[in-house]
């Protein structure tokens, strides 16, 4: 029997480790499996796991959790001469690299975590075990994989679509309507650095039982957080910047739904009379709409426990725009993470 340093079997009840984290802030989003502790959210830590590889999605420009080269049954236990060996996603040791944290037991932490730095990160763990009786030495090797991607937070805006009536679809009023409406909204939220944009309005003819045929025009917009100078907020925090945006937009879609709650008093001392053109009445709906950073897209099937956020583009697929998905190179392949073409 095997004593001091043996691993024995697990027994059924034994806690897993955990299959994938998300980090961001300072905190750290966990998906428990089977009967895992729940003690481990708190900590910012990854166990491995001998059987798969872990997937763990760390902010840009944020320090990744420390990952741990053992899993959580075996970090229970005494270990005899543990000796660690770190590689990168480059096949580098990673001992004695200024952007890691390396522990004296075997955790890892990667630090200013970028783009590039995405990818496999594997650890060796040997140590040995010694039978109680004859005090005879073996040597145990296991190795712990954990495919570490970059991810940003999707940048938000927000489509509104609302409807007003009119005298006619032939009305001059109308376009010098939707452009004053339009200068309205932009001159509410331009101090968040946030615009109208892709506005667009159709009139259509609407017969109803009780009034006969009537008039509205159909009107759409997108709320935008990028309105000129939008850069140089964003200087101001370079870490967080959708963290930024995201904040500004969402208070400008907040003012622009105030505006259409309150819009027969706006428009009354707008036109100082009863205006041709009305607000229709609980006619205004806003739609959140995300988008990536060009390198970076959503996959629900490949990233399910980081399904909202904009991971970074693997190997082999790029995202040239601002969409939510990473495409698939063709022909040429991208050799690299967050790629933004092909070439």
């Amino acid at each position: 029997m095997a004593g001091g340093g043996g691993r024995p079997r697990c027994p059924p009840g034994v806690l897993l480790g955990v299959a994938a984290v998300v980090v961001a802030a300072g905190w750290v989003r966990a998906e428990l499996k089977e009967e895992q502790s729940i003690d481990l959210i708190g900590k910012n830590e990854v166990y491995g796991d001998i059987r798969h590889e872990v997937n763990v999605y760390v902010k840009v420009f944020a320090n990744s959790p420390f990952l741990v080269c053992m899993d959580l049954a075996l970090s229970q236990e005494r270990i005899i001469d543990p000796n660690y060996l770190w590689t990168g996603p480059d096949g580098r040791v990673l001992q004695g690299q200024s952007y890691v944290n390396l522990t004296e037991t075997g955790k890892l932490m990667v630090m200013g975590f970028m783009v590039p730095m995405s990818g496999a990160y594997t650890c060796t763990l040997s140590h040995k075990v010694i039978e109680t009786t004859t005090q005879e030495e073996t040597e145990m090797v296991e190795a712990y994989k954990f495919m570490v991607y970059a991810y940003r937070e999707a940048d938000h805006a927000y489509q509104v679509s609302v409807r007003f009536s009119t005298t006619s679809c032939g009305l001059k009023n109308n376009d010098l309507f939707i452009n004053i409406l339009k200068k309205i909204l932009n001159s509410s939220i331009s101090h968040l650095t946030c615009h109208i944009t892709g506005s667009s309005y159709k009139c259509h003819s609407i017969r109803t039982p009780k009034d006969g045929l009537q008039y509205e025009l159909f009107v759409n917009f997108l709320v935008n957080p990028f309105a000129p100078g939008w850069e140089e907020v964003c200087q101001e925090f370079p870490y967080d910047c959708e963290d930024v945006t995201n904040k500004r937009v969402r208070q400008a879609a907040e003012l622009i739904g105030k505006f259409f709650h309150q819009i027969k008093h706006v428009l009354k001392s707008e036109f100082q009379a009863v205006p041709t053109i009305q607000y229709v009445d609980n006619s205004f709906s806003m739609t959140p709409i995300d988008s990536c950073r060009p390198g970076f897209g959503r996959n629900h099937h490949t990233h399910q426990n980081c399904a909202s956020c904009c991971v970074v583009c693997a190997p082999g697929t790029y995202s040239p725009n601002n969409e939510v998905t990473c495409q698939t190179c063709a022909r040429a392949e991208a050799s690299m993470y967050g790629a933004k073409s092909c070439h």
